[in-house]
């Protein structure tokens, strides 16, 4: 946090008034389904984004990103988004999102800091937009409680940038308490935190720095007609967490699923199996079995590589050696590693949750994986972190 302070003072002759701490995040399952109005469980992790906020006498808008020395400046009267102000875009959209919903924003100075850069993944573009949401809002004082400025945040998202808003990454940024996952339920858009205690496990975030390059639109799976398709295989039952799951009889999906082509088939098969998958992990996490939810992860993962399409041969060879450290020979079901590819786009980057005993071992493989496929990934340990806040 010093560190901050020090780079705003260094770059605008001033101490910030507000500074922000949010964590960076990944999602653990489900992060595909948003679009169906499914669940996702993520973690917000021990990676901080810092965003400081100063007052300007004049209403223009300076951005600097430490880590970057990279600068970017717009004013108030010529807010827009610019392709090439990158990274300064996603501060500018929070700010419109108060200007347009009526409250009156100044000049500002600003500084982000982070040791991880955006295009990392691990959340650090929503840390910076949250970050930047509630520092403007302790700034100004506004009256704004955390339904309006959720508001400012999608009138960002969807009117400034142009992009989705996905409830998952806004709460999870915000609403994380430090040692749990939180899991948000994207029906009625709520969100619940739940303790992750399996002593003796080790989290690792896995750049696998592999070229990001999609080999589908996803866009064009997100259509109304699936949305509706899906719909008919969702079955209410009181005893499952959210009040329904999926059908969960072969013949009764395949006849419904029997009217589109194949590989929609397949990803709305994904798409069913990761609900399944996120509950399975939810009654783990509340019973305290390491086994079945290293099921579920792993499960998740399959059908991410077999039937969505978005895994790729170097994280799929890393997940495979991931598997073969410390195998549960006695109970195969019961597995004591696991891990999968994370990201809601197609970025190339994974989650090992194992045995703190074998840490060394599995770097030994990315060493190798290194060494065969020629791309230098980058490993962080981390730990589920508490959400924003003003620090």
């Amino acid at each position: 946090m010093d560190q901050v302070r020090e780079a705003h003072k260094s770059e605008y002759g001033k101490d910030p008034e507000v500074v922000s701490s949010t964590p960076g995040r990944f999602h653990l399952i489900g992060e595909h389904s948003w679009f169906f109005k499914d669940k996702t469980l993520s973690m917000a992790v021990d990676l901080p984004v810092y965003v400081a906020l100063s007052k300007r006498e004049d209403s223009s808008l300076k951005f600097y990103f430490s880590q970057l020395d990279d600068r970017r400046k717009t004013s108030l009267a010529s807010l827009k988004f610019r392709k090439e102000d990158r990274w300064a875009n996603v501060v500018k959209a929070m700010i419109y999102g108060f200007t347009s919903g009526g409250y009156e924003v100044g000049g500002l100075d600003v500084t982000v800091y982070s040791d991880n850069l955006p295009s990392a993944g691990f959340g650090i573009t929503t840390a910076i937009k949250i970050g930047s949401a509630i520092a403007i809002r302790e700034l100004y004082k506004f009256a704004c409680d955390d339904n309006q400025l959720l508001q400012a945040v999608e009138r960002g998202n969807r009117l400034f940038l142009g992009v989705e808003n996905y409830n998952a990454d806004n709460f999870s940024a915000l609403y994380s308490k430090a040692g749990s996952l939180i899991l948000t339920d994207n029906t009625r858009a709520s969100y619940e935190n739940i303790p992750f205690h399996f002593d003796g496990k080790t989290v690792l975030l896995v750049d696998a720095r592999v070229p990001r390059l999609s080999v589908w639109n996803e866009e064009v799976f997100h259509q109304p007609e699936n949305v509706l398709l899906i719909g008919e295989l969702k079955e209410r039952k009181d005893s499952a967490y959210g009040g329904w799951q999926y059908e969960e009889n072969v013949t009764e999906v395949n006849e419904v699923l029997s009217i589109v082509n194949e590989e929609t088939r397949r990803r709305l098969l994904c798409v069913m199996r990761e609900h399944g998958c996120v509950l399975e992990a939810r009654e783990a996490l509340v019973k305290g079995s390491f086994g079945q939810f290293a099921r579920a992860v792993n499960k998740s993962h399959e059908s991410m590589r077999d039937l969505y399409d978005c895994s790729c041969p170097e994280i799929d060879w890393l997940l495979k050696r991931l598997g073969q450290i410390s195998p549960n020979i006695d109970d195969p079901r019961n597995p004591t590693n696991c891990g999968r590819i994370t990201g809601k786009g197609f970025g190339r980057c994974l989650y090992a949750i194992l045995n703190t005993g074998d840490v060394a071992e599995f770097k030994k493989k990315i060493t190798e994986y290194e060494r065969i496929f020629g791309f230098k990934p980058v490993c962080h340990e981390v730990l589920p972190a508490a959400g924003a806040r003003i620090v």
